[in-house]
């Protein structure tokens, strides 16, 4: 009797997991958008987002324009998000803000655009294109949306990326030092200090930079020499300038020294 009731138990359960898996794809296959609307909004509100999005995939062409195709637009941007694919919930957000510019969530939605592409942000050694797409997103939230509460938090993961892609730049200029390609070392280091005034690795660029030219000349042909030692005094004086106590003022007053002796020669 009690192995009957055990076999009896098994078989409601089994019964209820085909039906509950049943359902929503026999609603999914029906003719009744209505139900569907409700059927995906049902398992989106559950948190069951990946089988929500089947529904919502059919639905946002047969809602476009309205209320409940305002809605799917915006919930399928929040699957998305919630199961961290960024790169499709940053597109879903956008497309809600180009669809419903004055929309509940648009103000959101267009923070939450830009958001989503600083999350696909990857770490400096990679390629950069979402940390300048993110970039552009963010400024054009706050151009957008002046007196948002999130500015202050967007003007940070601005901060952010651009020390990033700070810290490229510098890893970029050094690569090429150390491949002594010299003139590019200088180029980098240059363009740092010029994109990026404020660099907390100033000190350092300064000495490299001062490093690079006495490097290059000393390989250049002799008609180059002069103008690249006089360069190396140049980048020595600078260094000196801003960083009377620098750690690299010995090493540099050493190339300084010797480009010196070149020039008089």
């Amino acid at each position: 009797m009690l192995k009957r009731n055990g076999l009896y138990s098994l078989l409601i359960v089994i019964l209820f997991v085909i039906s509950a898996c049943n359902g929503p794809q026999k609603v999914l296959k029906s003719g009744n958008n209505e139900l569907k609307y409700e059927t995906g909004v049902d398992l989106y509100e559950k948190g069951d987002y990946n089988k929500a999005l089947q529904f919502f995939d059919i639905l946002r062409a047969v809602y476009r324009g309205t209320e409940k195709g305002e809605k799917l637009t915006y919930y399928s941007a929040n699957c998305y998000f919630q199961m961290r694919d960024y790169q499709i919930a940053s597109y879903y957000y956008e497309q809600y803000v180009q669809m419903y510019p004055r929309g509940e969530h648009a103000e959101e939605s267009a923070y939450l655009t830009a958001y989503c592409s600083y999350l696909e942000s990857p770490r400096s050694t990679l390629d950069q294109t979402s940390t300048f797409q993110a970039l552009r997103q963010l400024q054009s939230f706050i151009d957008m949306y002046p007196k948002s509460p999130k500015v202050t938090e967007a003007t940070k993961l601005m901060d952010d990326l651009r020390y990033k892609l700070e810290i490229k730049s510098y890893h970029i200029a050094v690569l090429y030092f150390k491949m002594e390609d010299f003139q590019a070392a200088i180029t980098s280091f240059e363009n740092l200090m010029e994109n990026y005034p404020d660099t907390e690795f100033k000190e350092e660029v300064l000495f490299s930079i001062t490093e690079a030219y006495y490097s290059y000349a000393e390989k250049s042909i002799f008609t180059k020499k002069g103008e690249r030692y006089e360069k190396t005094v140049e980048a020595f004086n600078n260094l000196k300038y801003m960083y009377p106590d620098s750690k690299f003022l010995s090493i540099a007053q050493t190339y300084n020294d010797n480009a010196m002796k070149h020039i008089s020669n």
